[in-house]
């Protein structure tokens, strides 16, 4: 079953079913002549009002045609179709494979100034070597039943990450619970790689690498992986979707949920102690 959608996904979608209930009360009509109109069953006409169905393209149509309110249609679409691209999920953004998943972000990356990740899973992609994200990402086209274009995801990944992390003025700054060094994606070679990789990372100037060890005294708890795109965007990443959030007071929320990680966490020969005793434990 997926996740439920977030708030900021559910007003959304409850803005369009607020629309199409102020559309029909003001053309006079019940939800029934609305039903017997379309060719619908009442029971549609109800969800549809009430956000439990989102409505389709089709569905906008035929409503705004039966209450005699055509020139409505196309911004309730866009309004519609707004919503549902706060939530996102997997399987269709990866029917046609995941090399055009990773080129859907360069525009964001590119405009983006201050990167702000919080990570309790896997390495940021920004920082992943090829044998991690070629191994990670397998298993991510082997879970979801996407085409195999796992080379040309790994290739788009890297290039994508380069890019941005070596060139320009982008500033990132990135969190990681200690399990993320302890949890192997691909072999332990790979793994050792990817670990070096991140003490290497550690000396460039755009980033900020801090890990959160596993004897920190919590005050946040674990939470899903999220991004801030400087404080105009935030993204997390559930098991079956993306959820976009662009609702000011919960990109605030998530920009305090990264100030208290960032609290925990240590940087530095700490941070480098903790990747090297990871390493350490693969021999």
């Amino acid at each position: 079953m997926p996740a439920p959608a977030p708030s900021s996904v559910e007003d959304a979608r409850k803005l369009v079913a607020d629309r199409l209930r102020e559309i029909r009360r003001d053309a006079g009509l019940k939800g029934r002549q609305v039903a017997t109109s379309t060719g619908w069953y009442p029971s549609k006409v109800s969800r549809l009002e009430n956000a439990v169905t989102p409505p389709s393209d089709d569905d906008i149509r035929a409503w705004c045609r039966a209450c005699a309110a055509e020139d409505q249609a196309v911004d309730l679409i866009a309004a519609a179709r707004s919503a549902d691209n706060m939530y996102v999920e997997w399987r269709r953004v990866q029917r046609t494979g995941l090399r055009r998943l990773q080129e859907w972000y360069i525009p964001l990356y590119e405009r983006t100034r201050v990167f702000r990740t919080y990570c309790c899973n896997v390495v940021p992609g920004v920082l992943q070597t090829h044998a991690y994200a070629t191994a990670l990402m397998r298993s991510i086209s082997r879970f979801h039943e996407a085409p195999d274009d796992v080379d040309e995801a790994v290739e788009a990944r890297l290039d994508r990450s380069a890019h941005v992390v070596r060139e320009g003025s982008h500033r990132f700054a990135l969190v990681l619970e200690e399990s993320v060094l302890r949890h192997r994606v691909g072999t332990p070679e790979t793994m050792a790689g990817q670990l070096g990789y991140l003490l290497a990372a550690m000396a460039f100037p755009s980033v900020s690498l801090g890990v959160i060890p596993f004897s920190a005294e919590r005050r946040m708890w674990m939470i899903e992986t999220f991004t801030v795109y400087d404080e105009e965007q935030a993204e997390a990443e559930l098991l079956t979707a993306r959820v976009n959030i662009t609702s000011p007071a919960e990109i605030r929320q998530y920009l305090k949920a990264f100030g208290e990680f960032s609290r925990l966490a240590v940087y530095g020969a700490d941070a480098r102690a903790l990747i090297t005793s990871a390493v350490d434990a693969l021999r």
